[in-house]
């Protein structure tokens, strides 16, 4: 059964949204953790994909489709947990996916805009 689905969205370009309702603390997206990095590959990698690089639990992962569509929010509606990605509330169903980039830290060394619309935006992100 399909949970989520990739589609425009107002953050930015494409987004994932919910195609059903999902309760706080329900696992929304599992990480496909094929695609684990080591640090020094991470400078390797195109500009377009560092991006999706994520370091989560002690790992540098590559996060593949459709998980790399979840955009930032600085309300973020899922955390990142166990390498899944678990909503913090309750999330309905045409709802976009969202998680907040900060909470990996500095992994990019860069600050970008933030283009989330919460009335809690930090405007600027530290990635």
């Amino acid at each position: 059964m399909v949970d989520v689905v990739v589609k425009k969205s107002s953050i930015e370009n494409l987004g994932l949204f919910a195609v059903r309702d999902f309760k706080k603390g329900e696992v929304v997206l599992r990480w496909d953790l094929s695609h684990e990095l080591q640090k020094k590959d991470i400078i390797k990698l195109p500009e377009k994909e560092k991006k999706y690089v994520s370091f989560h639990e002690g790992k540098y992962i590559l996060i593949q489709e459709p998980s790399r569509y979840i955009n930032h929010s600085c309300d973020a509606n899922t955390k990142a947990e166990h390498f899944c990605d678990i909503a913090v509330r309750d999330i309905k169903k045409g709802e976009e996916i969202t998680a907040d980039y900060t909470e990996e830290g500095d992994l990019l060394g860069k600050t970008v805009p933030c283009h989330c619309g919460s009335k809690h935006c930090k405007k600027d992100l530290r990635l």
